[in-house]
Formats: C-alpha cells, sequence, structure tokens
C-alpha cells in the first residue's frame, strides 16, 4: 500500500493587521459586534503589490524546510486559491518558478473556502497512483482584493493568507491521508458567489453572501462530510484526536461541535486571529496547532470545509 505522508507544514500572514476597531472606523460596525457574530477579532491584509503568489511561496518555502526537503524533490504543485495573481497562467507555475523546482507538474484548482481540501485530495490521488512522489499542496489568498468594504456582512469576515504541506508517497505507511470526501452543490450557487468574473462581465467582481443560509448549509453539510470521511476510513469519530476546520465563524465551528458532540477542546481554532482566508485557512491552523505542540506525529486529524458552490469535503490523516 502506498499512502501520502504529511511530512510538514507552513504558513504565512502578511504583517498588516487590520484590527476590528479599526475596520468599525471604516464601516458601521464594532468591536463587540463582530466579536459576537463570528468571533473573529483582527484578520491580515497583503500590502500593496503583494500576491497571492508571494504568500504562497513564504508558506510552501516553510512547509519544505519543516519537512526536510528541497526543489528539487517536489514534482507536484497544487495550489487553491479563488485569488490568483492573473486570469492565466495558473499561480503554481509562478509558485514553481520561484521555488526553483523544474520537474513535474503545477496548476491550480478552485473550490474556494474547501479548495485546500479539494486540493489534498488530488494530490493524494496522484501520489498513491505513482504519478509524483512528492506534492507542495498550498491554500493561498488575497481575498481583501475581492471585498465590498461598504459591507459589513462580508467584509468582517474575510483576511489575507497562505498554508502548505509537503505530501510525500510511502510504501507500507502506517502515517499519511487515510481518507476524503469531496461534493459540490451548484443548486446553492447563488448563496456565496462573486458578482463578476472574466467571462461574465470582464472583471473578478466583490464577494456577496447569504449569511444565514451558508450557516444553516455549513453546519449540516461539514458534518455530514467529516462523518462521511470516518466511514470510509472505517474509523469513529470519538477516535479523532483533532478537529481542523475551515475557519470561518466561530460559531459553525461551535455548532458542528455541539451538534457531533465533539469537545470544543479538541477542536482548532485560529479565526479570531484571522478571520475566514478561505483556502488558506485549513493549513494556516493545521501549522499553528503543530508549531504550539498540539498536534503530534501520530495523531488522527481531520480537517473540513465548506465554500462558494457550494462545495464541501473532509480529509482524515494520520499525522
Amino acid at each position: 500500500m502506498i499512502r501520502s505522508v504529511l511530512l510538514g507544514a507552513g504558513s504565512y500572514l502578511p504583517s498588516h493587521v487590520l484590527s476590528n476597531d479599526e475596520l468599525a472606523r471604516r464601516v458601521d460596525t464594532s468591536n463587540e459586534w463582530i466579536v459576537e457574530r463570528t468571533g473573529i477579532r483582527e484578520r491580515h491584509i497583503a500590502a500593496d503589490g503583494e500576491k497571492t503568489s508571494d504568500l504562497a511561496i513564504q508558506a510552501a518555502r516553510l512547509a519544505l524546510e519543516i519537512a526536510g526537503r528541497t526543489a528539487e524533490d517536489v514534482d507536484l504543485i497544487v495550489v487553491a486559491t479563488t485569488t490568483p495573481d492573473l486570469t492565466f497562467p495558473a499561480t503554481a507555475a509562478r509558485v514553481q518558478a520561484a521555488l526553483g523546482v523544474h520537474q513535474g507538474a503545477a496548476f491550480d484548482l478552485q473550490a474556494v473556502c474547501s479548495g485546500f481540501i479539494f486540493a489534498l485530495s488530488t494530490a493524494d490521488n496522484a501520489l498513491v497512483r505513482g504519478q509524483a512522489k512528492t506534492a507542495l499542496v498550498i491554500g493561498a489568498e488575497t481575498f481583501s482584493r475581492i471585498m465590498d468594504w461598504e459591507d459589513r456582512g462580508t467584509c468582517v469576515l474575510f483576511g489575507d493568507g497562505a498554508g502548505a504541506v509537503v505530501l510525500e508517497a510511502q510504501q507500507e505507511a502506517e502515517r499519511g491521508v487515510i481518507s476524503t470526501f469531496l461534493r459540490t452543490d451548484g443548486r446553492m450557487h447563488d448563496l456565496l458567489f462573486t458578482d463578476g468574473g472574466p467571462s461574465q462581465t470582464q472583471s473578478t467582481g466583490k464577494v456577496r453572501m447569504v449569511g444565514n443560509a451558508v450557516f444553516r448549509q455549513a453546519v449540516e453539510h461539514i458534518s455530514g462530510a467529516m462523518l462521511e470521511a470516518c466511514a470510509r476510513a472505517q474509523v469513529p469519530l470519538d477516535a479523532v484526536d483533532w478537529f481542523v476546520p475551515h475557519q470561518a465563524n466561530q460559531r459553525i465551528l461551535d455548532g458542528v461541535a455541539r451538534k457531533l458532540a465533539i469537545d470544543p477542546a479538541k477542536v482548532v481554532s485560529t479565526v479570531a486571529l484571522h478571520g475566514n482566508t478561505s483556502a488558506a485557512s485549513v493549513p494556516l491552523a493545521l501549522d499553528v496547532a503543530i508549531r504550539d505542540g498540539r498536534v503530534k506525529k501520530g495523531d488522527l486529524v481531520l480537517m473540513e470545509a465548506l465554500g462558494g458552490g457550494l462545495t464541501w469535503g473532509a480529509a482524515l490523516v494520520r499525522m
């Protein structure tokens, strides 16, 4: 059996921090209103000229360093992003060139906030089938570039950042990706979307969301994805050591934990410090939990997310 073993993780946040109080001077809101409804206290915003690829490159370099691998080892790069540098070529191609990776394939994947889970599953499939040996899986976003900063229902939620992991195909490994579960339901397209795009409006558009409806769908579908990933692996939910969810909203994290009777102490939450970084949020949170010593080698970790599309999914990994 070949399994995709997670060797290391890395993350990067832009230096500029936008607090709730600072945001309240720009839009009709307050720190108390934001914290009560989302749990978010601050978010990081990319500097002028700082691109999604710049964030991805920083996170990838850290992940490679932690994993003890170099550019010569990497033969697959998958970048999950909704905010690419350009319409084309792929942001992954720019990352590949900057890292000095001169072999293999590099491409972007678009599943919005579920992007990292989809990218992890895609890379896992390639490694298990022998199409690559070592993969960089990156979630990177500059969501601040597509925000309507006058819409307090969305602009308080999102921030910029990147997270990355290194996966390596290993024979007879006890660790690694155990199962994944991916779903999309395009009938719910209008719950979370941008009002523009190259084909439709010749622009990127701004984020639009039906917040209450997304909340209900998130709790239901994230819970279902978690149970399905465990069922596919024949692992009971209570055997999971750590839950690393998409950091969308603390109320969603709490709602899923209540629905599945999960101990909140086992849920990694970083949403207060960087808000919703879309495809970057799961690897960002995972990296934080590894660095602070919570997630250790051998731990069973369940990652999950829901995003525009609607898309949702989960991945069960033995660290």
